[in-house]
């Protein structure tokens, strides 16, 4: 006779509880993104969240760390993102080239359009910019996607441990795109129309990236007089 299966939880339920949590985030997020935007991320309690999104302090604890990870919460899911589109790509595909498909891939609220999406890219864009705290904890998201994206390409290419290769093409497409975000910020708080700054960012996304991939043995040589002159 065979032992009995373990129990499971049912699949319906199983989605019935992911959605209830996603939900819940969302619902804290957004209710703290608002809050933040009216009386900026420092005038802004855990508690004052909780109770305007009608839940616990120890439930929005739950979903997220740090009151920081309230305005990053979608930084997760760029990171999963990206490394899917890495491991995902096609034979004879570099991965400077599925880098650049993914990050070019026309996402979020830059790529909506619209007056409202324009405004909150820019009441994010001035919230971040007046918090030294956002700053912190966003220079630390985008060093562990790039620690994530240097061990995804160390572990495919079979390098050995210490190589700073993989740490250094990682850091580099990871460069682009906080060069990327910080051009989109400025363009957002100078006024810039949205369909205008994705063609600029799209444009400028393409530059950076064929730059990577000439390489900087002859990028901005010096001028002088020619040698023996």
């Amino acid at each position: 006779m065979q032992p009995m299966a373990e129990t499971s939880i049912p699949a319906p339920e199983a989605g019935r509880r992911a959605r209830k949590k996603q939900q819940t985030m969302a619902l804290i997020a957004g209710t703290a993104l608002q809050l933040f935007l009216e009386h900026g991320f420092d005038g802004v309690t855990v508690a004052q969240i909780a109770a305007a999104a009608d839940v616990s302090e120890q439930t929005v604890f739950n979903h997220f760390r740090t009151k920081e990870d309230l305005v990053f919460r979608g930084l997760e899911a760029f990171e999963a993102g990206l490394l899917a589109a890495i491991r995902e790509r096609g034979p004879g595909e570099s991965v400077l080239a599925a880098f650049g498909r993914f990050l070019r891939g026309g996402r979020g609220l830059l790529h909506e359009g619209g007056e409202e999406a324009r405004e909150q890219l820019a009441g994010v864009a001035r919230l971040i910019a007046e918090s030294p705290a956002l700053q912190r904890r966003e220079e630390l998201v985008f060093a562990t996607h790039a620690a994530a994206l240097a061990g995804l390409l160390a572990e495919e290419t079979g390098t050995e441990e210490g190589d700073v290769v993989p740490w250094v093409a990682a850091n580099a497409m990871m460069g682009v795109h906080r060069s990327l975000v910080a051009a989109t910020r400025r363009g957002i708080l100078q006024g810039m129309d949205l369909p205008r700054l994705a063609r600029e960012t799209d444009s400028q996304a393409e530059r950076a990236l064929n730059l990577l991939a000439d390489g900087l043995g002859s990028y901005a040589l010096k001028a002088g007089p020619e040698p023996g002159v």
